[in-house]
């Protein structure tokens, strides 16, 4: 198997930005309860008629330049997204027609928040045993379009944006272990009721919102913090490794309270926790690769280090990657 690694990264963020102030002006809230409670102080939100697809080109093409390597070069595209542009055909799809990158496979993967970690994996396993030479791996999402901005437990949380990275062999370092969860019994804690083949949309589901997000946050702020735990824990014991040879944690961007209470039951200081759900709240399968993104453009990542991504959604999934840069 070859080592695998992470040789290129993008990122793309809407220009509008949705701050908890216009909330307030929106919704029956107020930046004091918003930030007490998530986190959070602002995020962005697509332009009309900006779709996912669109925000994953741009990041993918910062990925490609970064990685050195041609559309025509690329053997394999992997998007994440609970938000495509339609159901089908595949973001993956579009992306490959868009890049040129005609010798490419491409597919979308559903994995909620948990997205990116799901693409990372499974794109690392075509590269690692030789199927393909390189991988883009996408995480985009439009969340704007399906929140319900009447409802003020949901709509203070969600962004838009999009992160890629580009995988390759690698002569050292790279991807060291990765460990994937599901438990499926716990689906009606976060889902979008309507739209699919159980409940197509209809007057009745229009009338009733069912086509927005639904959340049970209590529920899911514990189930949230157990997992992502176990998931950190696991992917270490897998690669033989302990908190203390961890340099930075970067985890998937839901909720402050919930990613600092991960941190105080693993034992680990602040200082090696990545945040930025300050500005941009949580996106999904994008929050995870954008905040990778932005650990390395701020210097918080340098070669050598180890670092871990950690993330939990709907599903319920989760996931958790042992990367060393």
């Amino acid at each position: 198997m070859k080592k695998v690694g992470i040789v290129g990264l993008g990122e793309y963020l809407p220009k509008r930005i949705l701050t908890n102030a216009d909330l307030e002006k929106m919704v029956d809230t107020s930046d004091e309860w918003i930030t007490t409670r998530t986190g959070i102080k602002e995020r962005r939100i697509a332009a009309e008629g900006e779709a996912t697809s669109d925000m994953a080109i741009k990041a993918a093409r910062e990925a490609l330049e970064q990685a050195r390597l041609k559309p025509l070069e690329l053997d394999l595209i992997v998007v994440a997204t609970i938000t495509p542009d339609m159901p089908f055909p595949s973001v993956a799809s579009m992306l490959q027609s868009a890049l040129g990158a005609k010798h490419a496979v491409a597919f979308d993967v559903s994995a909620a928040c948990a997205g990116f970690v799901y693409a990372l994996s499974i794109a690392q396993q075509f590269v690692a045993n030789g199927t393909y030479r390189n991988a883009l791996v996408i995480g985009a999402e439009t969340l704007s379009a399906v929140t319900d901005w009447q409802d003020r437990n949901t709509c203070v949380l969600f962004g838009d944006g999009a992160g890629a990275a580009v995988l390759a062999e690698v002569h050292s370092g790279g991807i060291l272990a990765t460990y994937l969860g599901c438990d499926g019994s716990k689906t009606g804690l976060l889902n979008l009721p309507a739209g699919g083949s159980k409940k197509p949309a209809s007057l009745k589901t229009l009338e009733s919102r069912e086509h927005f997000i639904k959340m049970q946050g209590n529920e899911l702020f514990k189930i949230a913090v157990k997992t992502m735990t176990d998931a950190a824990e696991t992917v270490l014991k897998q690669a033989g490794l302990t908190f203390r040879d961890v340099n930075l944690i970067i985890p998937h961007q839901a909720n402050a309270r919930i990613i600092l209470a991960v941190g105080k039951k693993l034992g680990i200081d602040e200082e090696k926790i990545f945040l930025n759900i300050e500005k941009h709240g949580n996106i999904s399968s994008a929050s995870t690769v954008t905040a990778l993104v932005e650990a390395v453009r701020s210097g918080r990542v340098k070669k050598g280090d180890i670092i871990l991504l950690d993330a939990f959604g709907a599903g319920l999934v989760w996931g958790a990657c042992l990367i060393k840069w």
